[in-house]
C-alpha cells in the first residue's frame, strides 16, 4: 500500500467525492446530497464544497459515466491526434472510433460527458465562491483563500472548455444560483478567453507562492496557467502569430523561470513515476493516492488505458501510432523533423528478447512507449502480447501514465494506481518560453531552452537499462551498466538564424518532450496546423492500420468538437435555446 505523509488533502477530496452526489443537469444544478450554503453554513462545510470542485478535475464527482471519458489526462480525445491510436479491438468503445477518424457528432456520448464534467466543475467553482461570500463566520484570510482557489479551478474548466469547443459559455458566480437551473442557461455568444485570464490573474493575485498541503494551487500554479491561456491565444487558426498575446505569455514566462522556484527533474522519467511525485518540475499536479479500502482517489481516469497481458488483463487503450515512433529516430543526435516518418523503427526481438533495432533513437521514446525487447516500467520485458489486437492498432502501447509495480493499490481493480498527473511540469514553461522567444524574442535563447530540455534527456542515468528475457515470461535480467537501446541524442550547437526552422525544432522538440501527455492534439490546433498535419499522418499511418483509410481531418471543423445535442436541448428558455451550435456542425 502506497503511503504518504501529506495526504490530508487527498483524504477530504475522497470525503467529497463519497459525499457529493451528482445529476444530469448540465451545467448549473447542485444536485441532492451536496455540500450546499444553506445546509453546511460552517467553515467545515465550506472547505467540503471547496474540495467537491477540486473532485471534478478528473472527472470523479461526475454519476452515470466512467471516469475515463472525462478524466483531466485528455487521453480520450488526444487520439485524435498524430500520437496516439484508440487501441484495443475494433468493436470495443465505438465512440471512441468515431473520435479517432475525426466524426465529431454532437450525440457522441463521451463528447456529452466532457461537457457535462467540465460544466459541473464550473459549477462547483462557483458554489464554492458564493458559499465563501457569504459566510460570515470565517476570517477574511479564510475567505480570500477559498475564492482564489475556486477561480483558479473555475479557470481550469472553463480553459478546458474553451479548448474543446469553439464557443463555450461561460458561467460566473454571479450567474449561479444554486438549486437553480434556470440561473446558468447563459449564452454562449461571446469569446470566454479574457474571463479565463481574469480568473487566472484574481488567482495568482491572491494565492500563496507556497502551499502546505500539496495538491493545491499557488500563485506561481496561476501565473504558469495564465501564461498557457494566452499561448492557447497565440496563433489564429491559419497560424498567423498573434505576437501582442505571445509577448504577454513571454512576460509571465520569463518571471517564472528567473524566480528559480522550479528546475527540470533530474531524469526525464521523474516525471512519471510514484516515487518521485511532487519533484522541482512540478507546478500543478493531480494527486492520487490507493489503498486496500477505496480506489476513490487512485488514477481512475486512466484504468482502461492499461496493457491486456498481466498483472493488468485490461483493457488495452491508447496505443502509440508509428508516426510517433518514428519521431523519435535520430541523426548525429539530432531528430529528424522533415523526414522522420520515412523509416519505421521496427519490432523485431534478438534471441534473448531485446530489441533488434539498431537506429539511434531519443532515450525519451522508451519512457513514453513500450516497444519490443524493452523492459516495461520494472514490469517485464515488452513484447507484443501487451496488446489487444495485433493486426487492428499494431504493437506500441502508452506508457508514462502507467505506475511502477510498488505504485499500484493492493485491492479492488489492479489497474489503479498512484501515479499523478503532472498537469504543468516546468519543462512546459521553457518550451513555450522558447515558442515565445522564437516569434517576439530571440532565436539563440530558443536554442538555449530547447537544449535545457534535451540535455536533461541525453542523462545516462535516465537512460531505460537492458534487460535480458528469463526463462518465465515475467521474469528477466538487468545488464549493468547498458542500455536498452542505441541511444544518441545531442543539443544544437549551430546557432540559430532561421526563423521557419526555429519554430519547426522547438514544436519537434515539444512532440518528443510531452507525447501521450495529452497536449498534442491541441497544440496543432493552437498553431493552426492541425489539417496539414493530420491529414499528412493519415495518408502515412493508413499504411500500417488500415481502418484509416479513406479519413481525413476537415479544416474549418475538427479543430473543435460539436456542443452536444442535449446540452443545447437543455438550455432552452420559453421554448428557445439559449446555447447555439458550431456553426461548422
Amino acid at each position: 500500500m502506497m503511503k504518504r505523509k501529506n495526504i490530508i488533502l487527498i483524504a477530504f477530496i475522497c470525503m467529497a467525492i463519497f459525499t457529493v452526489g451528482c445529476s444530469d443537469e448540465f451545467l448549473t444544478r447542485t444536485p441532492e446530497g451536496q455540500f450546499g450554503t444553506n445546509s453546511l453554513e460552517t467553515e467545515d462545510g465550506l472547505d467540503g464544497i471547496l474540495l467537491g470542485a477540486y473532485a471534478m478535475i478528473d472527472g470523479a464527482g461526475l454519476d452515470d459515466t466512467a471516469d475515463w471519458n472525462v478524466t483531466v489526462e485528455n487521453w480520450a480525445f488526444n487520439i485524435a491526434s498524430d500520437d496516439a491510436l484508440k487501441g484495443t479491438d475494433a468493436g470495443d468503445q465505438p465512440e471512441q472510433s468515431f473520435i479517432e477518424a475525426y466524426d465529431f457528432q454532437s450525440f457522441n456520448g463521451h463528447i456529452t460527458n466532457r461537457w457535462r464534467s467540465l460544466f459541473k466543475g464550473v459549477a462547483r467553482a462557483n458554489n464554492a465562491i458564493n458559499a465563501a461570500n457569504s459566510l460570515e463566520d470565517i476570517s477574511d484570510e479564510k475567505r480570500t483563500q477559498v475564492i482564489a482557489e475556486a477561480r483558479f479551478l473555475r479557470g481550469i474548466f472553463h480553459m478546458e472548455a474553451r479548448k474543446m469547443w469553439r464557443m463555450p459559455p461561460y458561467i460566473s458566480e454571479e450567474d449561479y444560483i444554486l438549486d437553480d437551473v434556470e440561473s446558468t442557461k447563459v449564452p454562449n455568444d461571446r469569446e470566454i478567453w479574457p474571463f479565463i485570464e481574469a480568473d487566472f490573474e484574481a488567482a495568482a493575485a491572491s494565492l500563496p507562492t507556497t502551499q502546505s498541503q500539496v495538491g493545491r494551487p499557488t500563485s506561481w500554479a496561476a501565473k504558469a496557467f495564465l501564461a498557457k491561456s494566452k499561448m492557447y491565444q497565440g496563433w489564429d487558426e491559419n497560424g498567423t502569430a498573434n505576437t501582442a498575446k505571445l509577448g504577454e505569455a513571454k512576460t509571465l514566462l520569463d518571471e517564472i523561470v528567473n524566480s528559480g522556484v522550479f528546475s527540470l527533474a533530474t531524469k526525464f522519467e521523474d516525471n512519471f513515476l510514484v516515487a518521485t511525485r511532487n519533484n522541482p518540475e512540478s507546478i500543478f499536479e493531480i494527486q492520487y493516492a490507493v489503498s486496500s479500502a477505496a480506489d476513490q482517489a487512485s488514477s481512475r481516469g486512466m484504468g482502461l488505458a492499461h496493457p491486456y497481458t498481466d498483472p493488468w488483463g485490461c483493457c488495452g487503450f491508447y496505443q502509440v501510432s508509428q508516426n510517433l515512433v518514428n519521431a523519435y529516430r535520430t541523426e548525429n543526435g539530432l531528430p529528424l523533423i522533415e523526414n522522420f516518418d520515412a523509416e519505421d523503427i521496427t519490432i523485431d526481438t534478438n534471441d534473448d528478447g531485446t530489441s533488434a533495432e539498431t537506429a539511434t533513437l531519443d532515450p525519451r521514446i522508451d519512457h513514453t512507449l513500450g516497444r519490443p525487447g524493452i523492459l516495461y516500467k520494472g514490469f517485464k520485458i515488452y513484447q507484443t502480447d501487451f496488446v489487444r489486437d495485433l493486426s487492428y492498432a499494431g504493437p506500441f502501447f502508452s506508457k508514462k501514465h502507467v505506475a511502477e509495480p510498488e505504485g499500484f493499490g493492493v485491492g479492488g481493480w489492479g489497474n489503479l494506481s498512484a501515479n499523478n498527473y503532472r498537469y504543468m511540469r516546468y519543462a512546459m514553461i521553457l518550451l513555450w518560453l522558447a515558442e515565445a522567444e522564437v516569434e517576439v524574442g530571440s532565436l539563440e535563447r530558443a536554442r538555449e531552452l530547447v537544449n535545457e530540455i534535451r540535455t536533461r534527456a541525453a542523462n545516462p542515468d535516465g537512460f531505460v537499462p537492458l534487460a535480458t528475457q528469463g526463462t518465465d515470461r515475467n521474469d528477466f535480467s538487468i545488464v549493468e551498466g547498458e542500455a536498452a537501446a542505441n541511444y544518441d541524442i545531442a543539443t544544437y550547437d549551430t546557432p540559430w538564424t532561421d526563423k521557419a526552422a526555429a519554430r519547426d525544432a522547438v514544436r519537434f522538440e515539444t512532440r518528443l518532450e510531452f507525447a501521450m501527455e495529452g497536449h498534442r492534439y491541441w497544440d496543432l490546433v493552437r498553431w493552426g496546423i492541425a489539417a496539414e498535419t493530420l491529414n499528412n499522418y493519415l495518408a502515412s499511418e493508413s499504411q500500417h492500420r488500415t481502418y484509416l483509410v479513406g479519413k481525413s481531418f476537415t479544416e474549418g471543423k475538427n479543430e473543435y468538437f460539436p456542443i452536444p445535442s442535449q446540452a443545447i436541448d437543455r438550455s432552452a428558455v420559453d421554448g428557445q435555446p439559449t446555447l447555439t451550435q458550431d456553426p461548422a456542425y
